[in-house]
């Protein structure tokens, strides 16, 4: 894959925070071969210019499998990201150098830590 799971806004976004990026923590791999992406099922984490969480945004399908709202706030997401720790695991462990380029661990290791903290 050629693009980064980082994207850098070039505009303001429409989320209802001050966010200047997202990073890609699930989404459809189409094609495993040239690792193309489809986005009926995705969960995007936004930060701010320091990097900090501030919430996921997630597609229709994971709002009606959860029955909640396309923006969740950094408080409540973790219940969320608790219920898709496998699928994120999985996703995120076909894009290493991305992962542990954002978040100092490769995902297999970060995903054991936050499996226990999202749960709580």
């Amino acid at each position: 894959m050629s693009d980064s799971l980082v994207r850098v806004y070039q505009r303001k976004s429409k989320s209802p925070w001050d966010d200047c990026s997202t990073f890609l923590l699930l989404a459809d791999i189409v094609d495993t071969n040239t690792k193309t992406l489809g986005f009926s099922r995705y969960i995007y984490l936004h930060r701010d210019a320091g990097g900090r969480q501030l919430g996921i945004s997630v597609s229709r399908s994971i709002q009606e499998d959860l029955k909640c709202e396309q923006y969740i706030d950094a408080i409540n997401m973790h219940a969320v990201l608790a219920q898709y720790i496998e699928d994120i695991s999985q996703f995120c462990e076909q894009y290493p150098d991305d992962f542990e380029s954002v978040f100092g661990l490769p995902p297999d290791i970060y995903m054991i830590v936050a499996a226990a903290f999202w749960a709580k």
